[in-house]
């Protein structure tokens, strides 16, 4: 958390920006989410505690991190940009039911490989890629019966 938080503090001032206590207290919530929040569900989270500040200054500063490379955003298909936070070493890959809207986090190395040897095939070298599965989740499938 300290290594983000001297990152979105050098792309602040970079830009000319201040380090503020509401963007700290919005940065400490974001990156204690064990979801993907997009602007209201953070904002709604934080008002509790922190009703002076904003959905305004949440939504900008959700797209600061963006920015600075420490938060990506993601459309999972639900009208919602939602945010989750970066690391090289933490890629994953989404499952997302149309449903409910349930998120689940999943890695294999056996999709890496073949994505990596499907972009050899076609001359391309694989920079990055976002892996994202669209279905329903259990829970709704019982609700279907």
């Amino acid at each position: 958390m300290q290594e983000k938080k001297r990152i979105f503090r050098d792309c602040l001032s970079e830009r000319g920006l201040k380090w503020t206590s509401q963007r700290e207290v919005i940065l400490d919530a974001f990156l204690r989410c064990d979801s993907h929040p997009s602007t209201e569900d953070l904002y709604l989270k934080l008002r509790k505690k922190h009703p002076n500040i904003g959905y305004a200054t949440v939504y900008r500063t959700l797209k600061l991190f963006s920015e600075c490379g420490i938060a990506a955003s993601r459309d999972f298909g639900d009208g919602q940009t939602r945010y989750e936070s970066t690391s090289e070493a933490e890629h994953h890959d989404h499952l997302i039911c149309k449903d409910c809207g349930a998120i689940v986090e999943f890695e294999d190395p056996r999709i890496e490989a073949l994505q990596e040897e499907i972009a050899r095939q076609h001359g391309y070298v694989l920079l990055t890629h976002r892996h994202e599965i669209f279905g329903r989740c259990p829970a709704c499938q019982k609700k279907l019966g």
